[in-house]
This record gives C-alpha cells, structure tokens and sequence, in this order.
C-alpha cells in the first residue's frame, strides 16, 4: 500500500502530534544538511498547526517555507497564501517565506518568477504538506483545468505552471500558480492533512481511481518510492 493512514481523535490532537513530528524533521534537516526546506498548504485546517510550529524555539534563520501554490493576486490581498504563512509563522523569527508571485502584479499571470525562485532550491522539500478539496484538487491542480495534464505529468521540466480553475471556485475566483506534481514528489517526507467525513469520502475514491484527471489526489497516492502519510480529523 502506497500510503499510511492515520486517524486523530480531533484537530486540536492532531496539531499536538504533527507540530511534535515538524520540530523533529526540521532539526533533523538541519543537523544533515545545515537547512530545512518545506512545501506547505494553504487553507484553513493547517494553518493552526503551522502557529503552533512557530512557537517552538528552533533555528528558524536556516528553515525555508513555500506555498504548495499561490493565488495571483497582489500580496497584499488576504487571498494570498504567502501572507497567510508570514502571518501564521511570525513568532518563528529568521524564517523565510519563498514567494511564487511578485508583490505587486502587473500583467497576465505567468509562473516564470515562482520558476526562478524554486531553481534556487533544487534540492529534494525535506516535507511537503497538502491540503485537498472537496473535487479532489491538491495545491492548485484542479480537475476541468486544462493544465491539469501537464501539472501532473512526472516528465515535465517545470517546477510550477500558471493554472486557470474551471470553474472558478467562488470563494477564490483567481488564477494561480501552482508547483507541479514532479516538483511535490521529489521530497524526503509528503503529507496529505486533510479534516471532516467529506474529504475522507472523497479520498475513499481516489483510492480506487486509475484516472487522475477526475480526482487528481490520486496521482500523489502513486509513488511507489516514497509513501504518502494521510493524516484525518472528524472535527
């Protein structure tokens, strides 16, 4: 099996164990490789488990974060997932948030400054944390997108690609930036944090999935190298 699964008692249980697990794979980066590189989900359910991590007392200067994908909108839009992380690790003090978008947005929306930021990081994300939707999307590799294909295929040189949702969600009506598929699996350790009978319904499905374009999570079950770490709360 591809996966391990783990159920939590609830959320607040589930924050405990994981920011417990983080301050352990980010010492452990550091001691190895002198840095700690992390790939983290936007979204509501994770950020209070990264506010939670910043409040440990880690050598923050040598960690670096990035959103597994970014709305593109300026950054001083409350829709910006980089200025949700900033906000959620502001106790963690020398961190660094890598941007995929420039602060401010001039022109149609285009992923050559999230490639240029991320060539600067080759090396493999020591943790990469998704998030999924209730349409089975992860980061921003949306079903109906016609860039959905290319997101996934493991044979594509970019690390990020600009993703135009269809629909658009309602909540979010926005262009994005999006890492790709091949750039998320090449990480020591990769999360799903996922909450609520729904989403837990919905992974159900990917399980069973061959095609990926319907339920595109399915693809991150896949890698026979490394298994992915399903971690679920009811509430």
């Amino acid at each position: 099996m591809p996966w391990l699964e783990t159920h939590h008692p609830d959320l607040d249980a589930m924050y405990k164990t994981l920011s417990a697990e983080l301050v352990l794979i980010i010492n452990d980066a550091i001691a190895k490789r002198g840095h700690a590189w992390l790939a983290l989900a936007g979204g509501r359910t994770p950020l209070p488990l990264y506010r939670a991590l910043a409040e440990h007392a880690l050598n923050w200067s040598a960690v670096t974060l990035v959103p597994t994908d970014e709305r593109w909108v300026d950054f001083a839009d409350s829709a910006r997932n980089g200025r949700d992380l900033e906000q959620a690790f502001a106790a963690a003090h020398g961190v660094r948030v890598l941007k995929l978008a420039p602060d401010v947005l001039t022109g149609a929306p285009d992923a050559a400054f999230a490639c240029a930021e991320l060539a600067k990081y080759p090396q493999p994300f020591d943790l990469v944390l998704l998030g999924m939707g209730l349409d089975g999307h992860f980061a921003s590799l949306f079903p109906g997108a016609r860039e959905l294909v290319r997101g996934l295929d493991l044979r594509s040189a970019d690390d990020a690609l600009v993703v135009e949702p269809n629909p658009r969600p309602a909540d979010a009506p926005f262009a994005r930036i999006s890492l790709t598929l091949k750039r998320l699996l090449h990480a020591h350790i990769r999360w799903l944090l996922i909450s609520g009978t729904p989403k837990l319904a919905v992974l159900a499905r990917a399980k069973g999935q061959v095609s990926n374009d319907v339920l595109p999570i399915s693809a991150t079950l896949k890698d026979p190298n490394r298994k992915l770490e399903i971690h679920w709360s009811a509430h």
